[in-house]
């Protein structure tokens, strides 16, 4: 709450009406409104009335009291009015010899005034919040959040419920903030006087508010459920087109509720912050616009776009169906229903032989007191997937955002291969309870090179709860970061283990194999004669190892990183062994699959999506290994 002390003036010999907020102060400078050759006055007020006298009058229990040339009288009312004019304060003004020159009466209307909302964010709206008029981060924070209401209640026709005009289904309510204005006083308002409720020009654009017709509350919004007049019910109040807006005055003890729904995210032109205020109105003389006598106002914060991270239980498994992968289809199918998860599958219609879904989309989630539903984030990549987040994912319940790129060149690093999340850190005591986003750019020092475009960086910088952490990727062919790390849930230390791609790790791996006597096994066997390889072949190639060198020192550098932004010890980073070969512009692929995408120079074939599943289970082994040794020295 706002609470400036307004300044009245009064006169002698006249009454003055005034409207008057509980708690707030009216002040009169008793000099001013004194006749001349006043050097005394007195005040007497009605019971309600409170009032006190600076600087303090130095008699002590005498009446009158000296004017001293700066006088100034303080009064207010603590209980609202039952009718108007209710109230009563007078100030008397005497001579030099106590003889009264005049007298000034005011007639007081008291009125509560409160514009609330969920300030301490348990979900419910309580009265007058002192912390409602500012925001703060954390658990121990205040201020209330606003969720983007960017999903639909429509699956036909669809749009983002933020692009209608209208609210069109009661269900839509409970993705908007509630905001709740208490009044309490005279059954009617002194004539001239109003309540408005506005908003700045710079949040127009972001927010929208509506409320309800019917002062019946929540009956009457659970009677709506039975009926279709939804838009003349819940009316818009503010919005770009309506900055500001009388609303009514019910008299009594009375409550209005407002929905106040957020438009757009945090972005690098806005912070999330959104105030709404409400003011009461006082009539000026004919002609003249009214002036604001009482100011309440509430903040709002957008609520971030969250990013999930991959060591989290599964809800749903998504994959593409493409004419020539029904075996690692097949395979997937049965590996989903036996661990109890969903596995929804996009057919060839929507994907159009588009498989990587992964660098289509990324799941994330918004969240506030009072609701909570996944939002895709689509990446500018747009292949043939490009519908499908739109399309299928968007509907009740289930958000959609996107960042388009319109004066930029839109690269594979915009492929959202190249952006992952964190399990939540510690890094130098500062808690990271969602984790750090991860992205992959071009290198520091280069003067070319492919980087994720601004409008994406810029967005996923904004929301500010998971920090971004820039990696070295444009080395690879692809660029992807998750080409060359992924995080895994462990059951000790931090709870998670970052793997990385190692070159190095390999090469003891094939080392081991040709000490052991294995020198002359095949790889890729079955994939064709020109594609085998054996192990000593691997190990004579200077090129191949001189390539893996240059790919080693990359990842390093990014290992680096990682550690410091992460906080990680070596002891919570497996390095897995994988080698890639290095093409055009020095840009890698992975030799053999990798990761969570299995980049190969090879020709994708049926055959290689079952050596994939084969080398996959190899890795899951071997990670296994890792953890049980960790696990026993910890």
């Amino acid at each position: 709450m706002i609470i400036h002390p307004r300044t009245l003036r009064i006169e002698y010999g006249k009454t003055t009406k005034v409207m008057c907020v509980v708690g707030t102060e009216l002040t009169v400078n008793i000099d001013r409104s004194a006749p001349p050759s006043s050097k005394y006055f007195s005040v007497q007020c009605s019971p309600r009335v409170q009032y006190r006298i600076t600087p303090p009058p130095l008699e002590s229990g005498t009446l009158p009291t000296t004017l001293n040339g700066n006088t100034m009288l303080l009064f207010t009312m603590d209980t609202a009015s039952e009718v108007g004019n209710d109230s009563k304060l007078s100030v008397m003004y005497y001579g030099e010899k106590t003889e009264v020159l005049g007298k000034a009466v005011v007639h007081l209307t008291a009125v509560e005034i409160s514009l609330d909302v969920d300030a301490d964010r348990d979900g419910q709206v309580e009265r007058n919040n002192p912390n409602k008029g500012s925001w703060m981060w954390g658990p121990k924070g205040h201020g209330a959040i606003l969720l983007v209401n960017c999903d639909s209640e429509h699956t036909y026709g669809k749009r983002r419920d933020s692009e209608r005009a209208e609210v069109s289904r009661v269900s839509d309510l409970k993705d908007m903030s509630p905001m709740v204005l208490r009044t309490s006083g005279p059954a009617k308002l002194p004539e001239g006087y109003k309540l408005t409720m506005h908003i700045s020009q710079g949040d127009a654009e972001s927010v929208r508010v509506f409320r309800t017709r019917s002062t019946a509350g929540m009956h009457q919004t659970l009677k709506n459920l039975f009926y279709k007049s939804f838009v003349k019910d819940y009316p818009l109040v503010l919005g770009s087109e309506d900055l500001s807006k009388e609303v009514p005055y019910l008299g009594g003890n009375a409550e209005i509720n407002f929905y106040v729904e957020g438009l757009r995210f945090p972005d690098k032109d806005f912070e999330g912050l959104i105030s709404i205020s409400l003011s009461l109105l006082e009539p000026s003389s004919q002609g003249f616009p009214e002036t604001p006598i009482f100011t309440d106002r509430v903040v709002f914060r957008v609520a971030p776009w969250i990013m999930t991270p991959n060591t989290l239980n599964p809800l749903e498994v998504f994959v593409c169906s493409t004419s020539d992968n029904y075996q690692f289809l097949k395979g997937m199918r049965r590996l989903v229903e036996n661990s109890g998860y969903k596995l929804k599958v996009c057919h060839e219609y929507m994907n159009r032989g588009d498989r990587w879904m992964q660098d289509e989309i990324e799941f994330g989630y918004i969240d506030s007191p009072h609701q909570r539903f996944p939002v895709v984030l689509d990446s500018p990549r747009d292949g043939e997937l490009q519908d499908f987040p739109y399309d299928v994912l968007l509907g009740p319940d289930f958000g959609y955002v996107t960042r388009t790129a319109y004066d930029e060149e839109v690269s594979s690093l915009d492929s959202f291969g190249n952006l992952e999340v964190s399990p939540p850190v510690i890094v130098n005591g500062k808690i990271y309870p969602l984790g750090r986003i991860i992205i992959g750019v071009a290198f520091p020092t280069a003067t070319k090179g492919r980087n994720m475009t601004k409008v994406v960086q810029d967005f996923l910088w904004a929301q500010k709860v998971q920090e971004p952490i820039a990696l070295f990727s444009d080395w690879l062919l692809v660029g992807h970061v998750d080409e060359f790390m992924t995080f895994v849930p462990a059951p000790d230390k931090k709870g998670f283990r970052l793997l990385l791609a190692s070159p190095d790790a390999g090469y003891k791996l094939f080392r081991g194999l040709q000490n052991d006597g294995h020198g002359q096994a095949k790889m890729f066997d079955g994939l064709g004669a020109e594609e085998e390889i054996t192990v000593d072949e691997i190990l004579s190639d200077d090129k191949l190892r001189a390539e893996n060198n240059y790919v080693q020192s990359c990842i390093d550098w990014n290992r680096d990183v990682l550690k410091r932004e992460l906080g990680l010890d070596d002891d919570d980073i497996i390095d897995l062994p994988i080698l890639f070969h290095v093409m055009e512009e020095n840009r890698a692929v992975a030799y053999y699959p990798d990761m969570v995408s299995r980049r190969k120079f090879y020709t994708r074939t049926p055959t290689n999506q079952k050596y994939f599943l084969f080398y996959l289970l190899y890795i899951l082994h071997y990670i296994m290994a890792k953890l049980k040794n960790a696990a026993k020295s910890f």
